[in-house]
């Protein structure tokens, strides 16, 4: 198979050297002949290498560089007094070393190369790349969005046209509609199915309408359905709001809570509780280490707490804490239990019969739009003067619809919810996450934690997860990496909830085995050449 990274290693700068010389003093007599082979080029140190592998071997390379003066700045001199005004509206970068081996060049190696290198100049901010395009592969730029700009330079042997590509130029060419195919891993926000896209288009009507009314009870029974609870509330906004009205609830009871905390997610409920100047103990445990339940037990018996808050799918570990077993719990010892179940609502079925209060999105696992979020609850909610009115439950009870809503964000998740008809969408997701297990009993995968559920999973940090994660990217997988929890432990995350998932996974599991073989391959070959 065919794949993109970027070249980080010894070997890597090796490779390219060879093909350098291959292609820029044998084949395009640009620089003297050596007799080592090699070139090594003047702005090595400079340059960012976007390489594309045939499964474990170099196929073709390009360079991008955005120190000045550019190469082209030597030959023209400044490239902003030729350029136009539209490729001056940001950054601009320079690309060199365009070559693709000889047996490699089908078309493909080259498209991959400019898809893989627009997607990255678009993220480092590039407005416009410059290039000195050989005369031989006119056609071919052409074909990929690049216009020359300039008269040709260069010797009668090796004759270059300075050139320019945009964006906007690259999304109008051949190569942007030959570009390979996107996959997105990501935990939200989802893409939708053709059903629920539609629902999105449909004229939208007013919050205050009967058709309305109609559809909001219908989903509100559909969601106490799903739930096992006996009311529901929807508000218009994220899973923190969401919770922030479930944490304002607690601000008018009289006792002491106490938080659980073994995630990120654990730790922004915390937060929230501060904020409200609740009293509470923690207590706290390792990220994706599971709550020991006879601590619990114990702490509740020696405290007379009113009320416990956890999350329930800490979806920055990719765990799912015990709930079944909490609800028995809190209820042996009157306890309020409230639940964040974000992530988890829609992943599996579970009962929240025995809960206080629960959260609830309309993205995530339901896989519709996020904007909708909601708060179970197992008793009725009274008007709450105290409260700031966005956040006041009561004043959503009863059928109420004390704000506005958005109607086609309610029709999408009405057209969302029908799919866990039968259990068929709860199947569908668990399904996807034994594909994950398989791949990790097999040893190709190694997630953080074994008590994970049908969403996401985290893979465990190794020094190269971010550069895997960017290297993923450029060969179209869309990897969850960039949040700072992540960041700051190299892990990487994998959501199963994307409408495609099952192509994505095929295409992602070969490319990942290739990934790791070549990966392998380089530090055994480091290895021994510092032994040697």
């Amino acid at each position: 198979m065919y794949w993109c990274k970027v070249a980080r290693t010894e070997m890597e700068f090796a490779e390219i050297a060879k093909l350098n010389y291959e292609t820029f003093v044998e084949e395009i007599p640009q620089h003297e002949p050596d007799e080592h082979g090699f070139r090594v080029d003047s702005f090595h140190d400079e340059n960012k290498y976007i390489i594309v592998l045939k499964d474990q071997e170099l196929a073709g390379m390009i360079a991008i560089r955005d120190q000045r003066p550019f190469s082209l700045d030597k030959k023209i001199g400044p490239v902003e007094k030729l350029l136009p005004e539209y490729a001056l509206e940001g950054k601009l970068c320079e690309i060199r070393l365009l070559a693709v081996r000889k047996e490699h060049r089908n078309g493909r190696v080259f498209f991959m190369l400019v898809g893989a290198l627009s997607d990255y100049a678009y993220k480092q901010g590039y407005s416009a790349a410059v290039i000195s395009g050989t005369v031989r592969e006119q056609k071919l730029y052409k074909q990929m969005g690049f216009e020359a700009f300039s008269d040709a330079v260069g010797t009668e042997d090796a004759q270059f046209i300075p050139m320019a590509l945009t964006r906007k130029q690259f999304e109008q060419s051949v190569a942007a509609r030959l570009k390979q195919k996107r996959f997105s891993f990501y935990p939200g926000p989802v893409l939708l199915h053709d059903e629920i896209k539609s629902a999105l288009t449909e004229e939208p009507v007013s919050h205050r309408s009967y058709d309305f009314s109609l559809t909001l009870e219908k989903v509100k029974k559909m969601l106490v359905h799903m739930s096992h609870t006996k009311y529901v509330h929807l508000l218009t906004g994220s899973g923190t709001l969401a919770n922030e009205a479930m944490i304002a609830q607690l601000k008018s009871l009289p006792g002491k809570g106490l938080v659980l905390i073994n995630g990120a997610f654990g730790e922004r409920l915390l937060n929230q509780a501060n904020r409200w100047g609740l009293y509470f103990d923690t207590l706290c445990n390792d990220w994706g280490q599971p709550f020991d339940e006879k601590k619990i037990a114990a702490k509740l018996a020696e405290n007379n707490y009113e009320w416990l808050l956890m999350a329930h799918g800490e979806t920055s570990t990719g765990m799912l804490n015990p709930l079944k077993n909490l609800q028995q719990l809190c209820k042996e010892y009157h306890v309020k239990l409230c639940v964040d179940c974000v992530s988890s609502f829609g992943a599996l079925p579970f009962s929240l019969a025995n809960v206080y209060l629960a959260t609830g999105v309309s993205g995530k696992a339901i896989g519709t739009m996020s904007g909708l979020s909601f708060v179970f609850s197992n008793h009725e909610i009274r008007e709450n003067l105290s409260l700031p009115s966005y956040l006041d439950l009561g004043l959503y009870a009863k059928g109420n619809i004390p704000f506005t809503y958005s109607s086609q964000l309610l029709k999408s998740l009405e057209s969302a919810l029908s799919f866990y008809k039968d259990g068929n969408r709860y199947t569908l997701l668990k399904n996807r996450y034994e594909l994950l297990l398989t791949a990790e009993k097999n040893g190709e995968m190694t997630f953080l934690t074994e008590q994970g559920y049908p969403m996401i999973v985290t893979l465990k940090g190794e020094e190269n997860s971010w550069n895997m994660a960017e290297d993923a990217a450029l060969s179209g997988f869309d990897l969850h990496y960039k949040s700072a929890y992540l960041t700051d432990r190299d892990w990487i995350q994998i959501s199963i909830i994307q409408p495609n998932f099952g192509e994505a996974w095929v295409k992602f599991r070969k490319w990942y085995l290739n990934y790791n073989e070549y990966h392998n391959r380089q530090i055994i070959s480091c290895r021994v050449e510092n032994r040697n």
